[in-house]
Order: structure tokens, then sequence, then C-alpha cells
């Protein structure tokens, strides 16, 4: 004999009876079954509901039963049963009694927890009725059953406690001679000694489902839901948790209490005495594996067999001098907690006694500070103990797995990989048993938190990148290109599942927590909300996911103020904006040791030599112990494209246009032609090896003419240059006439540094800088006559953007 339980989502519509009809027909070619069904989806709240509408004199009870009696008008006629007058004429009996019983409610103006529980029975009482009529109407052998007439209860109501010796004689007499082969049972509902309709408590129907199979000593358990089993996480937070196909029952009944809700662990019981194998199980996908819960010992790749949470945490915290080393505390505190029906969801202590916090329903909060401050009002008026102290907006997020004992190192790769993802925790508790760690954090962070822990237990130590990009001109543009070319590489090949969540111009901007459409990206974006600077920052932090990294591709000075902001959030920043690691020598060390205590990544690669390695290089010579004693380089990709590309024959204003219209220039020339963006780019390099040296301490030697560097907008800068032709014709041919070229070099030596134009002759390493080239030379202890030498393309979108790109990927492989 199989005894099956299908819950209100399972008979929730007339698709899902049809659902549970078939999978019962399967059933039966092989046994007979027992169906322990509940209300329809929905129904008990409006009963309750309709109730409380009565009780508090509102007439709009009477709205609430039409609306009860359509739904199931609605599944009957759907099922074809309207045409059956027995089957109307019960439904229209029930319904009837039910309309009585709320008008007496709202008569007298009172809902008894006796009354209450008679009007709640209605839900079953109809669903099994119509659910067993369907089946015999289609030719199976199908009846219902009244559970009031098997399950016996005492008359505590609403939560009735079973009087097991009558109700397993009860059972068993009757299923030893039930001659159908499918028995529809009411879930939850039952009878006291004296004939009182009584319910069971939450979970009723799990309840009556686990009472018959303990009392007929079935093989198992099924209890039909509408998701394929429990879960690794809650699938509506995480993606990417999957079924779990064998668990224990301790670590069932573990994640049932911090969450899980396909099962109420109290109600189970009577099958867990007898080890009797629980199996979740899909109604909308029967085909599933679904969930076995046993007794039988499980082999398990990971420690960690499934992470939980509870959320609406108040966390209160008893705290004083007076504590230490005097015994009753405790005690006391949980009386009081108990005297006012509050339960506790977790307890941890200082090891010095000077504290102990709770975790408790925030809905009770108030209710226990009150309690609480007036059990202990002599402590606090002597100052022994501080009045308590409630927090609230918190939840419990816990690891559950029986292995987890036999592993050393969970917990500090729990706590680790929270703090990375910058979620701080206000209280932690763990039993000797090992089978279950538990944090409190904000409740904001536990979407992230789930995430972060199931990523780093459960998905083969794939990581999820969360990008955010503001400027999505040129170069933007190329690295959205470059990263939908290469997500799946990234992938399969390093294990980085890269999703672009957040994308800006200066005019519009989109978010999406599962990752942006990169194939309509464009067109998103053109019907997106509108764009400013804070509503990027604050739609990205509300976000609130992982491994979140902002990429800034523009050249904006409000953009780089942003950083510390991002930084603070736990939001790493990736830059080809030179202004903010240019800026003020106390805001760069800001934004760098913010990156240290919020572990948050702050790379700028591309601020020196577009996509060259320069930076990351400087850095490994300084962390492998070396020491830098000069640099020399041509930091400018445009400036050297355009020295390449003058000459006698050509116009300087001709080939600055050119560059521009390259992309090989900032949108305003005079930053690149002034040495301005050289001088930031040597500064940085000069910070990143060690010094302190803000822009002013360059020496700054201008090329251009005394027209070029007084203009005022860009356009007068492109005149200055028409009129002044002959001022740069005479630069080129002072370095024709050495045999020389003018390359824009910048040095760093003995703690200075320099920018400016020089002639550079044709023995020096410069001389045949080809291009949009960049060339650096660094010189250090370790190099001191040959330096070590990087040189490539200095600019460029797709350079540029490959650096991009590569300072994201360098956040993820670490």
């Amino acid at each position: 004999m199989k005894v099956l339980k299908f819950g209100g989502t399972s008979v929730g519509s007339s698709k899902n009876i049809n659902n549970v009809i078939n999978i019962l027909d399967n059933y039966t070619k092989k046994d007979k079954v027992i169906c322990v069904v509940s209300a329809v989806g929905g129904i008990t709240d409006k009963l309750l509901l309709a109730g409380k509408q009565a009780q508090n004199k509102d007439k709009i009870y009477i709205d609430t039963f039409n609306l009860i009696q359509d739904i199931h008008f609605n599944i009957v006629n759907e099922l074809n049963l309207e045409k059956s007058t027995p089957i109307i004429a019960f439904i229209d009996e029930k319904l009837n009694a039910l309309k009585s019983l709320l008008d007496g409610i709202f008569l007298i103006n009172e809902l008894s927890p006796k009354t209450s529980d008679k009007l709640v029975s209605y839900g079953e009482m109809l669903s099994s009725f119509i659910i067993a009529e369907t089946m015999k109407n289609r030719g199976l052998s199908a009846e219902s059953k009244n559970s009031q007439e098997l399950i016996i209860t005492n008359s505590n109501f609403t939560k009735a406690e079973v009087d097991y010796t009558i109700t397993n004689k009860n059972i068993q007499a009757y299923f030893n001679t039930a001659s159908q082969q499918i028995t529809i049972l009411p879930g939850f509902i039952s009878k006291s000694k004296i004939g009182e309709q009584t319910t069971l408590g939450r979970g009723g129907s799990d309840f009556t489902a686990a009472i018959v199979a303990a009392a007929l000593k079935v093989e198992q358990l099924e209890i039909w839901t509408d998701v394929s089993g429990m879960f690794t996480s809650n699938p509506k937070l995480v993606k990417q948790a999957y079924p779990i196909e064998k668990i224990s029952y301790q670590e069932a009944m573990e994640l049932s209490h911090f969450g899980a809700k396909v099962l109420f662990p109290p109600t189970v019981q009577p099958v867990l005495d007898l080890n009797i194998p629980i199996h979740i199980k899909n109604t909308l996908e029967p085909e599933a594996a679904g969930t076995v819960i046993s007794n039988e010992e499980t082999i398990s790749t990971s420690p960690v067999k499934g992470i939980s949470n509870i959320g609406n945490i108040a966390l209160l915290t008893l705290q004083g001098s007076g504590m230490i080393g005097i015994p009753g505390f405790s005690k006391r505190l949980f009386e009081t907690l108990s005297q006012e029906k509050i339960n506790v969801i977790l307890i941890t202590q200082a090891s010095s006694e000077h504290s102990i916090c709770l975790g408790i329903d925030e809905n009770d909060a108030e209710l226990a500070k009150t309690a609480i401050d007036a059990t202990f009002e002599n402590e606090i008026a002597l100052h022994k103990i501080d009045p308590i102290i409630v927090e609230k907006d918190l939840s419990i997020i816990a690891l559950v797995g029986d292995n987890m004992k036999n592993h050393q190192g969970i917990s500090g790769k729990m706590f680790s990989t929270l703090g990375k993802n910058n979620i701080n925790i206000r209280a932690i508790a763990q039993g000797a048993s090992e089978k279950n760690i538990s944090a409190v954090i904000l409740q904001n962070d536990v979407k992230k938190a789930l995430n972060t822990l199931h990523e780093q237990f459960f998905e083969s130590k794939t990581k999820q990148l969360n990008v955010f990009i503001t400027g999505v001109g040129n170069v933007g543009e190329k690295l959205v290109e470059q990263i939908k070319q290469q997500r799946k590489y990234l992938k399969e090949n390093l294990k980085i599942n890269l999703r672009i969540a957040g994308l800006s111009n200066s005019r519009k901007m989109i978010f999406s927590e599962d990752g942006i459409d990169l194939t309509h990206w464009k067109e998103q974006l053109e019907t997106g909300e509108t764009a400013t600077l804070e509503g990027f920052f604050e739609n990205t932090k509300s976000l609130n996911l992982r491994n979140s990294i902002f990429v800034d591709v523009t050249a904006n000075k409000d953009v780089a103020g942003l950083y510390e902001k991002y930084l603070r959030q736990s939001i790493g920043v990736v830059a080809c904006n030179k202004i903010a690691c240019s800026s003020d020598y106390e805001n760069y060390k800001l934004l760098k040791r913010l990156s240290l205590k919020y572990n948050a990544p702050y790379l700028f690669e591309t601020n020196v030599g577009a996509g060259l390695p320069i930076i990351d290089t400087l850095n490994n010579l300084i962390a492998s112990g070396d020491k830098i004693t000069s640099i020399h380089a041509v930091l400018s990709g445009s400036l050297n494209f355009v020295f390449n590309n003058f000459n006698d024959t050509t116009k300087f204003y001709d080939v600055v246009k050119q560059a521009a219209a390259e992309g090989y220039t900032e949108p305003d020339p005079r930053i690149d032609l002034s040495g301005v963006d050289v001088a930031r780019k040597i500064l940085i390099l000069a910070r990143e090896s060690g010094v302190e040296m803000n822009l002013e301490d360059i020496d700054n030697t201008s090329f251009l003419s005394d027209l070029g560097v007084k203009s005022d907008s860009v356009d007068d800068f492109y005149q200055t240059l028409i009129t002044d032709e002959a001022h740069y014709q005479a630069l080129y041919a002072s370095a024709k006439a050495k045999n020389c070229q003018l390359k824009y070099v910048a040095q760093f030596n003995n703690g200075k540094a320099s920018v400016g134009l020089q002639e550079i002759p044709s023995d020096h390493p410069f001389y045949n800088l080809q291009g949009k080239d960049n060339i650096v030379m660094f010189y250090t202890q370790r190099y001191p006559e040959q330096p070590m030498i990087i040189k490539g393309a200095g600019a460029g979108a797709e350079v540029t953007a490959s650096g991009l790109f590569a300072d994201i990927i360098r956040i993820g492989n670490d």
C-alpha cells in the first residue's frame, strides 16, 4: 500500500487535479493507494480571512465567501462534474453550511478557536470530495473517507494532539477491509474524543499522511508538492540551486527549520520514529527524481548538503558585567520568553558570560524587549546589565550537512567567503554535533550570501562576476563585444561566469539581475531609464550581487569621484579613467586603503599603456623585492602617432585631426598635446613605485604654441594649430637636421618626474617606435644597465578594451 500526500498547489486548479489523478492511476497498477489532499491552494487563508471579516462585523466577508464558492464551482465545471446532481448537491450543502457558519460569526461577533477549526475544515472536505468524485466519474476505483472518523485527538483546538492508540486502531481497521484501489483522505482535519471538529495545526496535511503511513507501516511516504524535492538552496533566490537526491532525516530537519518549506518537521515525526523514508516529488514534473529522506547513509562530494535561511529575524542582546559568574540569568531570560510564548530560533553566548544573543521572530521583538526589561528591572537600575538591545531587519543563514564534522575548515571557508563580499556577520551559532553552522546577517544581504556560499560549496568552483559598465562609446562598445565573444570560453576554461548586469551611456542606463542580453543591448539601452551617475551607483548597490565590478570607461571627473562609494560597498572598480589615480595623493592612497579594507579590487592597468601589462609588471617587480630606480617611457600612443605622421609634407592640424578621428586622442585633444595625459601616466607609475608625488610636482615642458596653450575651447585650439603651423614645422625641422625623431618622453629618476618633447637620436630605443606604440623601460636594482622593456600598441579602442577585460578576468582568477 502506498501513501501519497498532495499539497494545496498540487490541487489548486483543474489542470493540477488532472495531474494528480494521472499519477494515482499509474500507481494503482501496482498497489492500492491512500491519497491525502490539502484544501485547494489559498482556500484555507481565504476561509480564515472571511472568519476575521465576519468577526469584525465587516460585510465584505460575503464577497470572500462568494470568491471561495466561485473557485470551487469553476474547478467543478472544468472537470466536467457540473451535470452530476449528487455532486452539485453535496457541494451546495457544504457551501451553504459554510455560509451559515460565517453568518453566525458575524451575528455574535466572535470567532473562537473551536469555531475556527470548524470553519477551515471545509477546505479539505470540499477538495477531497471533488477529487474522489472526478476519479469515480472516470471509472477509477476510488472513494473519499472523512479523516475525522479515523484521527482522534484531544480538544486543543487549532493544534490538537493525536491519541495514537485509538487513531492507529481506526486506521488499521478501516484499511484492512477497504476494497477500493484509491482512498482520498482530507488532510489537516480531525475530531476530538467527544466528537468536536479539530485541526492538526501547521503542516496538518503532512501530519495526516505521516499518521496514516506510520499506522500502516508502509515502505515509504510520498509528499507531492510544487517543487522537485529539497534543493541545495532556495531556487527562487539561487538560480544554480539543484535538487538533493538523498538526504538524512537530521539534515532535512535542519534545512526545514531554517526556511526550507518543503517539510514542517514536527508533522512527519510519526514516520521518523519508524524510519519510514519520505520521498518528496513534484506534481508538475512527476518524472523528476525528487528527494528521498531517510536514515540511509549517503555519499556526497560536498560536506555541505544544503544552505537555507530564515528571514524577518530580530537579534536580542542581553549584556553587562553583572552577568559574569552569576548563575540564573539565562534561566530567567528563557523563562520570561517562554511565559510570553516567544520562540527562540538561535542562541549564542560569549564565553566570558558578558552577553547572550537570541534570534527571534521580528514580530515578537517589542513584546520580548518589554518583558525582558521588566524581568531585569532591578539589575538595569543598578547598572549591572544594560537594557535589552534589539536589532531588526536581519536573517539567519545556515550551512547544513551530516559530514561537516569530518571536514576541517568549513566554518572558516563560510566566513571568509562572506567577508570577501562585504557581508557582515552579527552572530554565529554552531551545535556540538557540527551538523549546522548558522550566522545572523542583514536581510538585504541574504540573496548575495546564499549565492556566494552556493558558488563556494556546490558549483565546481565556477566564479560569477557581475559587471556594471559606465561609458559605452567607442572603447565601451568594444569591451561589450569582447565579453560577448569570450563568455563561453571563460566559463568552460577559466570557470568564470561573466555577466553584464548594468550598462550606461550619458543618456540612458539599464540593469538586469540575471544579466543583460548582449545580442540586443543597444536597443535595450535606447529604451532604458534616464542615466545619472548617482542613479547608476544606487542601482548597482541595491542589486547587491556577489562579485560586483564597476567598470569606468569614461574620462569623467565626476565618475572618478564615485570610486570611494563603490569600494565602500565592496564593489570592485576597473578603470581606464586616469583622473582618480592621478588626483591628490591622499585620495589615491584612500582608494588603495578602501580596496584592501573592503576586499574590493581596484585595478587600473589601462591608465598607462592601454592594454600593455605595464602596471602589472611594475607591481610584480616590487612585490618580488626589486626597487625601481628610474623609468624612461613614451606613454602617449596618440602623441607618438602624431609625431610619426607629421613631417614637412603634412600639416600638424591635419595629423591631429586624423588622430582624433581614429580614436587615439581624448575627446579634448589638448589633454594629450598639452602633456597632461602623459604627466598623469608617469605620476601613476611613480606612485605605484612607492613615491609620494602630485601632478604639480612633475616638470611639464610644453611644445605647444603660446596661442595653443591659452586656447579656451577645442575649436579655438584647432584654429591655433592652423595659425601656428610654422611653429610646429620648426620643431620638425630642428629634429630632422640632427637626424633625430620627435618623441614625447616621460622620465622618472631619483624621485623626480618630467615630461616633454625630445629629439631622439637614431641609436636610442625610442627612435624606431612606430605608429601608436608605447614603450616603457624600467631600470631597477636587478636591471641596472639592461632595463626591462615593455613595448606595444598604447592606444586604440580594441587594445584599451582588452586591457579592461584583462583586469576583469584578473579579478575572476583571484
